[in-house]
């Protein structure tokens, strides 16, 4: 039998080979250190022309009308993508599926439509989009990190790559993810590990970290020219307008967090699953979901909006049935979005988090309030029990699941994301050859106990939010908790190792968004005095922050919404990334 590990390095090999030469970085010493800050590069490095640079740097809206209009070509456009996601690969190793020839020959297709008939095949003609590995495309490999899945090509279309290109989306590569999908981080011995734009010391999170990695850019900052308020974008990958990356504990907003882009949880069913590859198959209590990344809002709605549009439940069995609701984004349950009440959880009763997410926090607290709306505080309850619940569910068969498939070519299951941990791909004596790390499993009784209480944990959750109508003032509970996407931005590469701030609010099945607010400044986010610790593990996380390790970092907070309440938590996000962008334009007023 061929060794795993012949097998691995053969994939790569054959991957790097289908990047271009006349695309190919010419890497000089600043970009060989780890730590440096890479996202200037893309616009930078002189292999995008000033047309490409101008397109990349567009907004999807911008994109769409221009594709539509005929103004740009899909093959340009393509094209001028798929040279920055190569880029972006180079620099962060994004990227598992590269297929230029393919994608240019569907782009040129839909040129020639729109130049025969004069219209668009659908609401995203001739757009770029990037899918995370485990998303199956016709013909391609989604091996999903495992080197056991190598050389197994799709025999068909997942559902949602069907639902994209009918709507006429060029999907042009896939993306990074860690082997088995359960890592905060991204790491796997075929593709290798995933880093931070903004800092490559730093992980890109996981498990959709290849998507974070390419889509994420940093905050844009505002300035005025005479009267007008502008919006510049800063330097960022921007290597796909839209991606698709999944969640099942935080897969979408962590990523999304720690690459400063905008990223949507969708609840269970509202965007169909079925067709892709994944691991846990068969555990349906707490099943991970799809949804987008984007480097704006109107790209998360435009995302949601056209595969709801494309009536999904006809397509997946699992799949909601649940037309998009323009009253909902109207916030018709919402005051139609005036005098909003928004609750604040400043840290959820176990990890207090670092200086900048405090900050970041604050930020947004000020801004709503000088936009009109009202914050209070939100008090965790039981936060804890449904870290574990969740943790108990996935782990009842998570071993045996990994096991059977690393046992078809010996693949040795990852048990870290420490770099010092890396197995090398030679011929050397095997490290982490079992799935020990991974907790034994439950009975079938036990994990239907689990199950029970996390169906009392919903119950109990939402009479707490239903409670707090008392308290907002508006008549209403509250309309959207603010929280922290983790008691972090990006760390150390190895230091991701917990998702308890997005895994919440997956067992509760709650849509949430993450938003970009500001990044880590070593003058202003310092260490604070020791706080009393809630446990080891908070005095663990307090220990490892250094302002100095965290810079440039992007600062994010997840927007909280209930069950299947996706067209008003994107219209809530709005809400509150506009009053973010004007604080920030007041703020610059202040400073000329």
């Amino acid at each position: 039998m061929t060794s795993w590990r012949t097998i691995a390095a053969k994939k790569k090999a054959d991957q790097l080979a289908l990047i271009p030469k006349e695309w190919t970085l010419k890497l000089d010493d600043i970009t060989q250190q780890v730590e440096v800050d890479v996202s200037s590069i893309p616009d930078t490095c002189g292999l995008l022309d000033a047309k490409e640079i101008q397109i990349t740097n567009s907004d999807l809206a911008d994109l769409l009308e221009k594709l539509a209009a005929g103004e740009w070509s899909s093959v340009s456009v393509t094209t001028a993508f798929y040279k920055r996601a190569i880029i972006a690969h180079q620099l962060t190793n994004c990227l598992t599926e590269i297929f230029i020839e393919r994608a240019l020959a569907r782009a040129a297709s839909l040129d020639d439509h729109l130049q025969k008939t004069g219209t668009v095949v659908g609401p995203l003609h001739g757009l770029p989009v990037s899918l995370k590995d485990q998303i199956n495309i016709k013909g391609l490999e989604s091996c999903m990190g495992y080197v056991s899945w190598v050389g197994i090509f799709a025999d068909k279309n997942s559902v949602l790559t069907d639902i994209l290109e009918n709507a006429g989306a060029v999907i042009f590569v896939k993306t990074n993810i860690p082997q088995t999908l359960m890592w905060a981080e991204t790491f796997n011995h075929v593709f290798g590990r995933t880093s931070n734009p903004f800092n490559r010391s730093l992980t890109s999170g996981g498990s959709s970290g290849g998507e974070g990695a390419l889509v994420g850019e940093l905050l844009t900052t505002c300035f005025t020219n005479s009267d007008e308020d502008v919006l510049k974008h800063e330097t960022a990958m921007r290597g796909s307008p839209l991606g698709v990356g999944s969640d099942i504990g935080g897969s979408i907003r962590i990523p999304a967090a720690f690459c400063g882009t905008y990223g949507l949880r969708p609840s269970y069913g509202r965007v169909p699953y079925a067709g892709c590859m994944n691991s846990l198959e068969g555990q349906d209590s707490a099943p991970s979901v799809l949804g987008p990344l984007s480097n704006s809002i109107a790209g998360i709605k435009t995302f949601m909006k056209t595969v709801i549009d494309a009536r999904p439940w006809l397509k997946d069995p699992l799949a909601v049935r649940k037309r998009w609701s323009d009253d909902e984004y109207n916030l018709a349950d919402h005051g139609n979005g005036q005098n909003l009440c928004f609750a604040i959880m400043w840290d959820d009763g176990m990890i207090v988090p670092h200086p900048p997410i405090i900050r970041g926090l604050e930020i947004v607290k000020k801004a709503l309030l000088d936009a009109g709306h009202k914050v209070i505080d939100w008090k965790p309850s039981k936060h804890a029990e449904m870290y574990k619940c969740l943790g108990d569910i996935w782990t009842a068969g998570a071993a045996e699941d990994f096991s059977v498939v690393t046992a078809m070519t010996g693949e040795p299951v990852i048990a870290s994301m420490i770099p010092d941990d890396e197995i090398p791909v030679v011929d050397v004596e095997d490290k982490h050859q079992s799935v020990d790390a991974v907790a034994p499993g439950l009975s079938a009784y036990r994990l239907w106990q689990t199950h029970k209480k996390k169906r009392t944990l919903r119950e109990e959750y939402l009479q707490l939010w239903e409670d707090t109508a008392g308290m907002t003032g508006t008549g209403r509970a509250v309309d959207a908790i603010i929280s922290p996407a983790a008691p972090y931005t990006a760390v150390r590469h190895g230091q991701n190792k917990s998702a308890q701030y997005t895994m919440v609010w997956s067992v509760l099945d709650y849509s949430t968004l993450v938003i970009p607010v500001s990044r880590v400044d070593p003058a202003i986010d310092m260490v604070k005095a020791p706080h009393e610790f809630y446990n080891e593990e908070d005095k663990a996380n307090y220990n490892i922050y250094n302002p100095a390790n965290f810079a440039n970092a992007p600062i994010s907070v997840q927007l909280v919404g209930r069950t299947l309440e996706e067209e008003a938590v994107i219209a809530m996000g709005e809400i509150v990334d506009n009053a973010l962008k004007r604080a920030q334009v007041i703020e610059t007023q202040r400073n000329v």
